[in-house]
């Protein structure tokens, strides 16, 4: 079984019965309760900035959920625990590099635009999923890459509602897909160094049983595959 670290915002894994199933697991689980934390809902103040990257441990799993892609931004906050150049992987129905829309305040839709002015460390993005990006990992692209780093993000907003459900507009690739995808990172050239994800629906912004079952059953597909790779 792998170690996991959850960043919980909005207790949306426990509206799933996610957290309680990943617990009953043989992996160690990270759960971070920050669900009292202010200025965290889509925008990131510098206030809670520094709160979440104080909070994480010295030595962070190797896989992180998230919560919701309203905290898609938290990938930043994570990556910039990285020691050494790595490769973004971003498996997302958007790229989520846009300009931040209050004075530079980093957002769920700004984070790869900050990722790239502010790490130092990151050699290049790879955007799978959005209009205009390709549908998968271009040809020659692993083995351009042999022996170097990657830090994988996955939105599930990236699947069709067969297999996630988001409160952000979603893609249709398929859950075989994006395991095909994944595996390809984690049985290729490169070294994978990380892989978060993100997505989902919670009560509050009206998520019925039927999408939190979805949901639920999507991550514990991906935490099975992810521990039968890693």
């Amino acid at each position: 079984m792998i170690d996991v670290l959850i960043t919980d915002f909005s207790g949306m894994l426990e509206a799933e019965d996610f957290l309680a199933w990943l617990k009953d697991q043989e992996g160690s689980v990270t759960c971070l309760n920050w669900k009292e934390m202010e200025g965290t809902n889509c925008y990131c103040d510098d206030v809670a900035r520094e709160q979440i990257l104080a909070g994480l441990p010295e030595v962070m799993p190797r896989v992180r959920w998230i919560d919701s892609g309203d905290y898609h931004y938290v990938s930043h906050l994570l990556a910039l625990r990285e020691k050494e150049p790595f490769h973004l992987v971003l498996m997302d129905h958007h790229p989520d590099n846009q300009e931040p829309a209050f004075g530079g305040v980093l957002s769920c839709g700004s984070w790869v635009k900050a990722m790239q002015e502010e790490n130092g460390l990151l050699r290049s993005v790879l955007s799978i999923g959005p209009e205009g990006c390709g549908e998968g990992i271009p040809a020659g692209w692993l083995e351009e890459r042999r022996g170097e780093r990657v830090y994988v993000s996955l939105d599930k907003d990236i699947m069709g509602r067969e297999w996630a459900r988001t409160d952000w507009s979603q893609g249709s690739h398929t859950l075989e897909q994006v395991e095909g995808i994944l595996g390809q990172l984690l049985e290729g050239p490169v070294q994978v160094a990380a892989v978060d994800i993100c997505g989902g629906l919670t009560p509050e912004k009206g998520a019925t049983p039927e999408d939190l079952r979805i949901n639920r059953e999507t991550n514990i597909a991906l935490y099975r595959f992810l521990t039968a790779q890693l």
